[in-house]
């Protein structure tokens, strides 16, 4: 009975999910924005409403899993013809669209600090694969993470009809990651 019971123990902790820690993102410092041009002219804007739900084991960031949600129609870049255009069906279309997600399972060590979380973005109903280079800095119960990645707007369907080639609105769009996070009691 001992050795049944000691190897149920060990199949249940092999098999069982790794014990991630859970942290909570604290909106005050964190930042979810991108930017791209437009005649040339560079732009940039973020959006105002998003959570992320991050497990993650500094120890073990292989079994990390990070799910990150936005509310499209949040965009904001302080011109209001772009921030009344943004929203429509040309561009993120959130009425049939409103929410973007990118789930990541995995962090990937790059070296230091250094670290890669491939995922999935999902975008306007287009689902694509994403790799997000980021540093994280762990202080006690503090993490810091920033990122950046360039996406084509377009392999995502973001700019329709007149504004899906590059004339007036360039191709290439940078998300940035500004966030910090606190380890969940």
């Amino acid at each position: 009975m001992t050795k049944i019971l000691c190897l149920a123990t060990a199949l249940a902790l092999v098999a069982g999910p790794a014990w991630a820690a859970s942290w909570t993102v604290d909106p005050a410092k964190s930042k979810l924005g991108f930017s791209g041009t437009q005649t040339g002219e560079p732009f940039s804007g973020s959006f105002k409403t998003w959570t992320a739900t991050i497990d993650f084991d500094p120890a073990k960031p292989e079994a990390a899993h990070v799910l990150v949600s936005v509310d499209m129609a949040s965009a904001g870049t302080g011109d209001q013809q772009r921030d009344e255009a943004l929203p429509g069906e040309d561009w993120f279309d959130v009425a049939h669209a409103p929410k973007a997600t990118f789930e990541a399972t995995g962090f990937k060590p790059k070296g230091g600090d250094a670290f890669e979380a491939p995922g999935k973005l999902t975008l306007r109903g287009i689902s694509k694969d994403v790799t997000l280079p980021f540093t994280l800095k762990v202080n006690g119960d503090t993490a810091h993470a920033t990122g950046k990645v360039n996406l084509v707007r377009t392999a995502f369907g973001v700019g329709q009809g007149n504004w899906s080639s590059d004339q007036y609105v360039g191709f290439d769009v940078n998300v940035d990651l500004d966030l910090t996070a606190k380890r969940a009691p």
